[in-house]
């Protein structure tokens, strides 16, 4: 005669504490995560406008190979525990001006597609960038190594790089991936 054994049923305590343990792991891995690869902010001001608005939501990528036109999160370095988002616009060597609206890169005009909505709003003779060099603004050729140079989208209310100087590599908390707020805005960069 075979026996068989019954199983028994899983009692609701047994269960509470596997649910328990499995939301601590969970709960421990987002920390994980957002601690040293993702950071998740939420966006102030209208410095980027318009490619980003007052609370949209964003993440960054933490330890990142960083570019020219990429942009990014840091610590304001005159706000203490704030964060600035900006586009960088110079990397360390890279000489920059600016002049009649155009931004010229080591000697070179770049195409700056995300301010045409801005500058078509302005009367003909007036600047949405006003005119400036390295050499005007802190006495220097060229950006200095493992330094940045920082620039809002909505030029002529962004507090950046022309006014609070490069920012050092350290200080810079990731690059912006993805916007996922407001959800009709999903957008990656």
């Amino acid at each position: 005669m075979s026996k068989h054994k019954t199983e028994k049923p899983e009692s609701f305590g047994h269960w509470l504490l596997q649910v328990f343990i499995l939301a601590i792991i969970i709960f421990g891995l987002y920390l994980i995560v957002f601690r040293f690869f993702l950071a998740n902010e939420t966006i102030s001001g209208p410095s980027m406008q318009p490619t980003f608005e007052n609370n949209d939501r964003v993440i960054a990528v933490r330890h990142t190979k960083l570019s020219r036109g990429d942009i990014v999160i840091f610590k304001a370095p005159d706000e203490p525990g704030a964060l600035y988002i900006k586009r960088i616009i110079g990397v360390p060597g890279d000489s920059i001006k600016s002049k009649n609206d155009v931004m010229y890169i080591n000697g070179k005009p770049i195409r700056e597609p995300y301010l045409t909505q801005y500058k078509k709003k302005l009367s003909k003779d007036q600047l949405y960038t006003n005119n400036f060099s390295l050499e005007q603004l802190y006495h220097v050729k060229k950006v200095p190594k493992d330094c940045y140079f920082v620039m809002g989208d909505h030029r002529n209310v962004s507090k950046d790089s022309r006014m609070i100087g490069f920012i050092n590599k350290k200080d810079i908390i990731g690059e912006v991936k993805l916007r996922y707020f407001p959800f009709n805005q999903v957008n990656w960069f």
